[in-house]
């Protein structure tokens, strides 16, 4: 990954419906009858200063979602966020502080730890394929193999690392794949009588992409009429005949087989889309720590990793990540 990695639009946020449900499903998934550590032992008046910080170098995805999560366990926290989504960082680098409450800052710093590392990791993978097809033309894009639940946050994440959304859902646009056609072929239906028949039933805005994993397939689907047509598990030279075949009739994807040490040549045959499913399934979360100075505001607090009282007024260094 090179240090003028960016993202290629604009990430955008991810939409507010979305992003409280999973933060509500994850909350109550962490302590759904409260923190019993931090309430039995955290000083209700303890206050705190937390620092995210980078432990290697990745790019940021999820800065919305640490404010997010700090604010939907208590709205008085101050949150700041030192990097914008799609920003490249180095090991060391400080990416948001948040002040507040100490029980508060504890109570989040899991939840919001997991989600930001998760995403920052998909990002930072998503920007190594993105690198590697510079020059080409192709995009890399994500698949549906996603987190259940995550999908929104994940495919922000995509776009952060400078990486395309493919459809989001079953809902939004038509994709035959092997399973479909296996189905129509049984039924007695041919691939092109099929896909007139669909476009005779949707909408004008409706996109329509078939699956092919045989070069003897493209003729008829590109002729009935496809916006995409995906090659599917195609050698690099079989990706090179199929564009060739489809000559600018449709957009062409490549799928199946793709990783960063195939997706330079793939992309280089003069495809349009790399879809790549393991920028979401396969991406390690990224090594990120939420380091806490607690300030205590009268009395004595105890020094837990060192097993000692500390003073009233002096900081203790809690490392949480």
């Amino acid at each position: 990954m090179t240090t003028a990695t960016s993202p290629v639009l604009d990430p955008g946020t991810i939409p507010p419906h979305a992003l409280r449900r999973v933060i509500d499903t994850a909350l109550e998934e962490d302590a759904p009858w409260g923190d019993v550590t931090s309430e039995t032992l955290i000083p209700a008046s303890a206050t705190a200063t937390a620092t995210l910080a980078a432990r290697e170098p990745g790019v940021l995805a999820g800065g919305e979602v640490f404010v997010a999560v700090m604010h939907a366990v208590d709205p008085g926290l101050v949150v700041s966020v030192a990097l914008r989504d799609g920003g490249v960082f180095a090991a060391g680098d400080v990416l948001a502080t948040v002040t507040g409450s100490a029980r508060s800052v504890l109570r989040a710093e899991r939840v919001a730890l997991n989600l930001v590392q998760r995403m920052s990791g998909i990002a930072t993978l998503t920007a190594r394929y993105v690198d590697a097809v510079t020059g080409t033309g192709a995009r890399v894009v994500d698949t549906r193999k996603t987190t259940p639940g995550l999908r929104a946050l994940e495919r922000h994440a995509v776009r952060c690392g400078g990486g395309h959304n493919h459809r989001t859902s079953l809902s939004d646009a038509v994709l035959a794949k092997d399973n479909h056609l296996a189905v129509l072929l049984a039924e007695g239906v041919g691939i092109g009588d099929a896909i007139r028949a669909a476009r005779q039933r949707l909408g004008h805005t409706v996109h329509l992409e078939v699956e092919v994993d045989r070069l003897d397939q493209v003729e008829a689907v590109v002729a009935a009429g496809v916006d995409t047509i995906m090659l599917d598990n195609f050698t690099v030279p079989m990706l090179e005949e199929g564009v060739a075949l489809v000559a600018g009739r449709a957009l062409v994807e490549a799928s199946g087989g793709v990783s960063l040490d195939t997706v330079a040549a793939i992309a280089a045959t003069g495809v349009d889309i790399v879809s790549v499913g393991a920028l979401t399934h396969s991406a390690r979360a990224l090594d990120l720590g939420l380091d806490v100075d607690v300030d205590v505001a009268a009395g004595r607090a105890v020094d837990v990793a060192a097993g000692r009282d500390v003073a009233a007024g002096r900081a203790v260094d809690v490392p949480l990540g």
